[in-house]
């Protein structure tokens, strides 16, 4: 390990000089993606909020379907939550969906759906914290407030050979600080997406970064030093907790069961499949599906969220007499209306259309 300290106004001097170079490289090198050829906040914003804890390749379809149906704040406010819910189905962390709408009413409510401007105001929308505020202000809008997310953090780390933890909210707002310092007043929305996409393609996460294909190599005391696999500093994770679940996909002539889950806790209010935890053997389904014509086992499947593992273990049921605990529907009307979660969505392929 190699920690050199320097002075404040030597990393605010590189700092700057880096974004100038970032900002060259950029204009030649950036990727053609659909949310760069718009300045539109809404737009802007929607991009920004999927791509979220989710890859640019799974967030193209999505962007381009939830524009196609809801194009505009008005449209999002108006829409149901089971719309925009169903259109955000497969993308997971579903609270993102539920304060794009929430947002979107606010925005009609109080600024005559005309999304605002100042960043202090985009701030205090629902679901947007400081990188989405600075991101939507600088992209959208041009005004110099840098998008400091994990990519940046890595980058910037890197680049100051920093051995700061940035899992700590101090380390974060330092080089939010220092960003804001030497942030350009013009080109600020490039600037931004050159931080961005240097994190996500050069500067990345795992694996080994592609520090020869670096427009800032010469600067990087990290790559300098030797110290690149080192940074950034990220305390350990806690180990996720493992839950044994048994899913029941249970179909009665034509339809099928769902039930709504509880208004709280993981996954809450969505629609899924009737399940329970731990593992049952078919003797045990038997014994409470006692009106089964048919069991038959499905593959086993891991479901990974942020803090738990499901494994889940499914079973096709038939059944003579429909539950009326479960609201039965075909599997058209599943696949079109209801937005089921990714944790359940592999047992739905076991369905008949």
């Amino acid at each position: 390990m190699t920690q050199k300290k320097y002075a404040l106004d030597d990393d605010l001097c590189l700092l700057k000089e880096a974004l100038e170079k970032l900002l060259a490289w950029y204009l030649v090198s950036a990727r053609d993606l659909p949310w760069r050829k718009t300045t539109d906040p809404y737009k802007i914003w929607i991009s920004e909020i999927m791509l979220q804890q989710t890859r640019v390749e799974a967030v193209k379809e999505y962007y381009a379907r939830f524009l196609g149906e809801l194009p505009d704040i008005g449209s999002l406010a108006d829409a149901t939550e089971e719309q925009v819910l169903k259109l955000w189905e497969g993308l997971g962390y579903y609270s993102r969906a539920r304060n794009l709408k929430k947002a979107a009413e606010v925005i009609v409510s109080e600024y005559d759906g005309v999304f605002p401007s100042r960043w202090e105001q985009i701030r205090k929308l629902p679901g947007i914290g400081d990188y989405t505020a600075g991101s939507i202000s600088s992209i959208a809008f041009g005004l110099p407030y840098p998008a400091v997310d994990g990519n940046v953090l890595r980058v910037v780390s890197r680049l100051l050979n920093s051995f700061d933890d940035i899992t700590e909210q101090k380390t974060k707002t330092k080089m939010t600080d220092m960003l804001k310092q030497v942030y350009p007043a013009q080109n600020c929305s490039e600037v931004t997406q050159s931080l961005m996409e240097l994190g996500a393609i050069i500067c990345i996460p795992n694996g080994q970064p592609k520090c020869e294909e670096c427009p800032l190599q010469s600067l990087c005391r990290a790559n300098c030093l030797g110290t690149v696999s080192e940074l950034p500093v990220k305390k350990g994770k806690a180990k996720r907790k493992i839950q044994p679940k048994t899913v029941f996909l249970l179909q009665c002539g034509d339809e099928y069961a769902i039930q709504k889950r509880e208004e709280k806790g993981l996954l809450y209010g969505m629609w899924q499949l009737p399940n329970c935890d731990g593992h049952w053997s078919v003797k045990e389904i038997r014994q409470q599906f006692f009106n089964s014509k048919s069991v038959k086992k499905l593959d086993f499947y891991r479901h990974i969220f942020t803090h738990i593992e499901w494994e889940m273990m499914g079973y096709h049921i038939i059944v003579e007499e429909k539950n009326s605990d479960y609201l039965w529907k075909t599997a058209e009307e599943i696949r079109e209306n209801y937005a089921i979660p990714g944790a359940f969505r592999p047992f739905l392929k076991a369905m008949k259309t």
